[in-house]
């Protein structure tokens, strides 16, 4: 077994916890609307909990309202209801058929709560890459044990490694510097 193998393991590992940290991200809110804030939001419906986005149609306004479009009129309280619940800071209004949500501007304290949520996200992200990057370290030094990997591979598998751990805290970085940027708006 050669330590590219090894190592290439802990990349579609890497990419999930990118994609994850993305998908999180998203649901933060800031000062612009976004259909990911609220489609996500569990509606309790029929005796269910159901994502709003499989119980209506979900569009943006304009920069700053998000419209909701329930594919039955008997939705609309549940979803005001859950909506109303859910800590993203807005609250909806029903309109006949559809209900509207309102983006306000951030205030300044609600502004630096959601900086400290995104660097608790980085963080925990991170984590993660971290603890995936000392399980890889870990099975290389039990094969140069083994004797599957030869001493000078073990040492090019730590330096291959690392580059690969710097690149996705690199992602990750980026990631949270972007959202900040958007809620600092």
């Amino acid at each position: 077994m050669e330590h590219k193998e090894i190592i290439d393991k802990i990349k579609p590992e890497l990419e999930k916890v990118v994609s994850f940290l993305e998908r999180e991200l998203s649901k933060i809110r800031s000062g612009t609307a976004s259909i990911s804030l609220v489609e996500d939001i569990s509606v309790n419906c029929f005796g269910e909990k159901l994502p709003l986005k499989q119980l209506a149609a979900i569009t943006l306004q304009g920069p700053r309202q998000i419209l909701i479009q329930p594919w039955d009129r008997s939705y609309l309280e549940s979803i005001g209801k859950a909506i109303s619940q859910s800590n993203i800071g807005v609250s909806p209004i029903s309109d006949k058929d559809v209900i509207r949500i309102n983006i306000p501007p951030l205030t300044g304290e609600f502004r630096d709560n959601l900086l400290k949520i995104v660097s608790e996200k980085e963080e925990d992200a991170r984590k993660t890459v971290r603890r995936w990057r000392e399980e890889i370290w870990k099975e290389v030094q039990i094969n140069f044990k083994e004797g599957n990997i030869r001493e000078d591979d073990k040492f090019r598998a730590k330096d291959d490694l690392q580059k690969i751990i710097d690149d996705y805290n690199e992602k990750i970085e980026q990631l949270g510097e972007r959202k900040k940027e958007e809620i600092s708006r």
